[in-house]
């Protein structure tokens, strides 16, 4: 997709570690001029959060920490260090106008607490030490107020242990090894490795919370794990043995997440946290865990860098060097109500690595490729009620099962999807009123007033991974309609298609909207995609017959079929969704299968969905899509067969 904006960092080759240290002095040399005389606040923008706006700023001076102390651990030198010791001066005395404010009970105070913590556990000469002795006094009174304060019953308990290691570290009065120890046992039952088939994951939440996004990888809990691992195993290697353990369970399944070329799949909130997804691979190299399987240090360093290197094409930045909020490109409709200007520079924990010496392992291997036998794969995942694939050279994913246990903004969109994609992302809704504005990639979308409004799957019901290797789940929009669907992950001939099954049930009228990929919808000239002049033609363009629609634009293909016997097909649509409302195209189109359907009827609705990226320096020929194109994929006689059911 062409971007028009021009960023320094889109030059950095990222394959050493003098680039990665450069990429992350990219990030931190455009702070100085937002950040306040007394160093404590850093302002980025105006637009607010549910928290206030001192916590806000708090946030733009602690996230950075995540790379500038393990620069620091490293023995690096950062030229603008000294802005954050007096900051820490500055933010913790009650009596400085700059002072963060006291911490309360489920304070957003306590989620910067895990940065503050991490850096003088590891930097303390380079932080800790030049403070005066009021400073330090005032540091560790202000992160040990933390100890009795209720915290949420999620990760954020991991922010408490982490203000305790630092605690810890600095031999301050104030840490508290019994709250400590109390935490961690607590955080200890989100495991769900227990039993015969243990497999590293953890939900980010007490028994009954099927949430297992990227806080339980990257953004949170594993890596949280790991930092833990290396910096108390001299305290508590019991349990640091058992968080390596699980690493390396976690890491098989993990890997699956990301595309041969780098990117991620987005899942989940947080996205605007952007390459914190790639974290967990340098927290491994950090707590010295190489799991077992392919993963050579060569390989980890690959999945870590290659996933830097796409996104430093990407437009993530203002034209002054700010990280904005959002994913690809600047993007509010994607947010949650916790983003703060300065809550993606949670992307500063991808450079632990920097915290190891050069003659570390991770540092002197040769990047090596995505491993081979890890392509062309399919696995299902108990767990997170994910099949994973990468067949067809596309990473993606189908789910069910999962969703927020709390209330956030598109929480349906960003757990209740059907599949979401590396190549394609997903989007979010900008309204409710029309095909255009629902964000309905990837779902099914339902309508009991004309087209007036639209729901969508957010609670998912009895899900679970059959034998036949499909996902089956349903759902309940009204009490009169049920929505029993099966999810079929591509097979050999077929690589490029999954296969959706739903069979409705409905008590009232309703309209459906079935959503393939949403695709980047410009042409050559950079204008809308326009119909194909004769069928299935060359270059780009978009068509729609009566059970299909599909749309190729210049990152690839997205089509969608009905498969199902021409008394229930559907009709085919290319819709042009609202702008910025899909992860990774501003400008992207639908193809979607728009149907009818009428009370007290039961109809199973069959649909193919065809997806192709184009891959780095590998254009597919008009030949070659075309022909996936027309080989259309089959339902099993096992999954026919229980239809009757």
């Amino acid at each position: 997709m062409p971007s028009s904006h021009y960023s320094p960092i889109s030059q950095n080759p990222l394959r050493t570690r003098h680039e990665l240290k450069a990429f992350l002095e990219d990030l931190l040399n455009p702070l100085e001029p937002h950040t306040s005389p007394g160093g404590a606040l850093i302002h980025l923008g105006d637009t607010a959060t549910h928290y206030d706006e001192r916590a806000a700023q708090l946030e733009g001076f602690s996230r950075p920490l995540w790379g500038l102390a393990s620069l620091l651990a490293g023995g690096g030198y950062y030229l603008g260090t000294a802005r954050w010791i007096k900051g820490f001066a500055s933010g913790t005395n009650p009596g400085h106008k700059e002072f963060w404010g006291n911490i309360r009970n489920r304070d957003q105070r306590m989620v910067e607490c895990a940065a503050i913590g991490y850096t003088l556990a590891v930097a303390k000469e380079s932080v800790w030490d030049p403070l005066d002795a009021d400073a330090q006094k005032h540091l560790e009174q202000w992160l040990g107020s933390i100890n009795d304060k209720e915290m949420p019953d999620t990760n954020w308990l991991w922010f408490r242990v982490f203000a305790n290691l630092g605690l810890l570290k600095v031999n301050s009065s104030y840490y508290s090894g019994s709250r400590l120890r109390a935490d961690l046992d607590h955080l200890d039952t989100f495991y769900l490795g227990q039993g015969t088939s243990p497999t590293g994951w953890s939900r980010d939440g007490p028994e009954g919370v099927r949430q297992l996004d990227y806080y339980s990888s990257s953004f949170a809990i594993q890596f949280a794990q790991l930092v833990y691992a290396k910096l108390a195993v001299d305290e508590d290697p019991e349990r640091c043995k058992d968080y390596r353990q699980r690493a390396n369970l976690f890491a098989a399944h993990f890997v699956h997440y990301f595309d041969a070329d780098g990117p991620a799949i987005p899942f989940g909130r947080s996205s605007t946290y952007r390459f914190a997804q790639a974290s967990f691979w340098g927290a491994l190299a950090f707590a010295d865990v190489r799991p077992d399987g392919p993963f050579s240090w060569g390989v980890i360093k690959g999945l870590l860098f290659r996933n830097l290197r796409y996104w430093v094409k990407q437009p993530f930045l203002d034209a002054n060097g700010i990280v904005t909020l959002g994913y690809v490109y600047p993007n509010h409709n994607s947010l949650e109500n916790y983003n703060s200007p300065g809550s993606p520079y949670w992307c500063c924990k991808v450079f632990l690595p920097l915290a190891l010496p050069e003659s570390h392992p991770f540092w002197t291997a040769d990047e090596e490729p995505y491993p081979e036998s890890l392509r062309r794969s399919i696995i299902g995942l108990e767990h997170p009620l994910h099949i994973v694939t990468n067949m067809g050279d596309h990473a993606y994913l189908l789910s069910s099962g999962q969703k927020c246990h709390y209330p956030l903004r598109h929480s349906g969109h960003k757990y209740g999807k059907l599949a979401y994609s590396a190549a394609f992302g997903f989007s979010v809704p900008t309204g409710n009123e029309s095909l255009e504005e629902i964000g309905g990639d990837s779902t099914l979308a339902l309508s009991d007033d004309g087209g007036g409004s639209w729901k969508i799957r957010r609670e998912t019901l009895d899900a679970r991974l059959e034998a036949g290797g499909w996902l089956k789940s349903s759902w309940r929009p009204w009490e009169d309609v049920e929505v029993q669907t099966w999810l079929l992950p591509p097979t050999k001939g077929k690589e490029a298609w999954h296969v959706r099954v739903h069979r409705l049930r409905t008590g009232r009228n309703l309209r459906s909207a079935e959503g393939g990929w949403a695709i980047y919808g410009q042409g050559e000239d950079g204008r809308a995609l326009e119909t194909f002049s004769s069928s299935l033609g060359s270059g780009y363009g978009t068509e729609e017959e009566e059970a299909n629609a599909l749309a190729k634009s210049e990152v690839g293909v997205s089509a969608i079929a009905d498969l199902g016997p021409e008394k229930t097909r559907r009709k085919g649509q290319v819709v042009r969704l609202d702008a910025n409302s899909n992860l990774i195209a501003a400008r992207a189109v639908l193809p979607t299968l728009l149907g009818e359907h009428v009370a007290a009827e039961t109809t199973l609705l069959y649909t193919g969905v065809l997806g192709i990226p184009v891959r780095q320096g590998n254009k597919e020929t008009r030949e070659e899509w075309v022909r996936e194109w027309l080989t259309r994929p089959v339902i099993p006689d096992a999954l026919k067969s229980s239809f009757a059911a």
